[in-house]
């Protein structure tokens, strides 16, 4: 945020600590907190997860009918460990639900990428659940920010999740950031 008169930088407060200009209302940055943030991200979790649960879902269900385990059910289910035909079987089935389990890890990263960082590098500069709840992702100069810091961003929210001490300082901090902000250089701020 930049003072008006004198185009000084305005770090806090509620006069520009260059020329002494009042800041109004308008020209004050609003810092998006912890509960708002938790709210949206809630709101980002239900709608990315419900196409990767579905994905994950129909590639199971393939699976099972692929492997032959729904139809061989009722004479695998009766076999002894030691039946040659049985872990075959099981051996092809574990296959491939691990090629399942490192597709749908792959998408959930993709889709991941192309929704976080895409909507924050967006006009939009947040995502639907920030967008709900009226804030947004800027630089520390309140621009937008490019797709590059979204993505830096993005892959720094790992390091915040750890005992998701880095989302909590968020309630901490004077400019409302948590871990992935500080190391992307970002604030969420309210709309105006």
């Amino acid at each position: 945020m930049y003072c008006q008169k004198c185009g000084h930088e305005a770090t806090g407060g509620d006069f520009c600590q260059n020329c002494g200009t009042m800041l109004n209302e308008t020209e004050r940055t609003k810092y998006a907190g912890f509960w708002i943030r938790f709210v949206a991200c809630v709101i980002d979790g239900i709608i990315v997860g419900i196409p990767i649960f579905i994905i994950a879902l129909m590639l199971g269900v393939f699976s099972l009918f692929s492997t032959g385990e729904i139809s061989d059910f009722d004479s695998s289910y009766n076999s002894y460990s030691g039946d040659e035909y049985y872990e075959q079987s099981m051996s092809e089935f574990d296959v491939t639900m691990l090629i399942i389990q490192i597709v749908v890890w792959v998408l959930s990263i993709v889709i991941g990428i192309l929704y976080y960082a895409g909507m924050h590098a967006s006009k939009w500069q947040g995502t639907l659940g920030k967008m709900i709840v009226g804030i947004k992702v800027t630089d520390l100069n309140g621009q937008r920010i490019s797709f590059l810091r979204a993505l830096g961003r993005y892959f720094a929210t790992i390091l915040s999740s750890i005992l998701y001490i880095g989302y909590i300082i968020a309630a901490f901090t004077e400019k409302k950031q948590s871990l992935h902000d500080f190391v992307a250089k970002t604030v969420v701020v309210y709309k105006r």
